[in-house]
């Protein structure tokens, strides 16, 4: 009866789990990288960064959509 009870509350907790993360806005994108360059850096070159990929970075929007900032008042 024990293990009956911790294998359902264990899989309540997946389901609540995989409830949560459909929600988030992690699956709204069709991939996690802009592109080649985007994955390059992300496994590569954060440790590096540069102007250069400062400058790519911007232009190439991997960072997503901008979150407007809250007033504190």
């Amino acid at each position: 009866m024990k293990r009956l009870c911790l294998l359902t509350f264990i899989m309540l907790l997946f389901l609540a789990g995989c409830g949560a993360v459909r929600q988030s806005e992690f699956w709204q994108h069709d991939t996690m990288y802009k592109n080649w360059a985007h994955l390059r850096y992300s496994w590569y070159g954060y440790k590096n960064p540069t102007l250069e990929t400062g400058i790519e970075s911007q232009g190439q929007d991997w960072w997503g959509i901008p979150v407007p900032e809250m007033s504190v008042e």
